[in-house]
């Protein structure tokens, strides 16, 4: 319920500050985070679908708020940063977001807010494990799996390492 609470296109704040989709959002913010970047780390790290990825990537470039660069070990792969838009619309996106954190946050102690988040760690393993499995046992069935299970095995066998 919190998480549809706080659905970043309902959030009057954000939403006034771009008429993005919550996924080109989520996107956006990951490349101002850790760019230069690859899609795959973005799918990797924000647990989204690399066609989701894919289709966020579309939009931010037409928008024009990102751009591509060959990565420097492999020339197929592009990794993707802000441009100067893109960076702009960032700094106004995070401050917003670390404003809600921090009002959000106050409920809760410095012990309680180490506790939370070691309890969402723990939930977050187990959810990515059970998932994982169950695509697993399908594939024993002979069954082929969708792109997004695929991923799904594939972050749990990297998160385990």
């Amino acid at each position: 319920m919190v998480s549809n609470l706080l659905a970043l296109n309902r959030d009057w704040k954000i939403r006034e500050l771009t008429d993005l989709d919550p996924r080109e959002m989520r996107v956006l913010l990951n490349i101002g985070s850790y760019m230069p970047i690859k899609s795959a780390d973005i799918a990797y790290q924000s647990r989204l679908d690399s066609y989701t990825v894919s289709r966020a990537v579309k939009k931010l470039l037409a928008l024009k708020l990102i751009t591509t660069e060959a990565d420097s070990q492999k020339k197929n792969v592009k990794n993707l940063l802000l441009n100067n838009n893109g960076k702009v619309l960032y700094q106004k996106l995070a401050l917003a977001m670390d404003e809600r954190a921090k009002q959000l946050a106050s409920v809760l102690s410095t012990e309680e807010t180490e506790q939370f988040y070691s309890m969402l760690e723990k939930i977050e393993n187990k959810a990515e494990q059970l998932l994982a499995e169950q695509a697993n046992k399908r594939i024993k069935q002979g069954v082929e799996p969708p792109a997004d299970q695929k991923e799904l095995i594939r972050w749990y066998k990297k998160s385990k390492s």
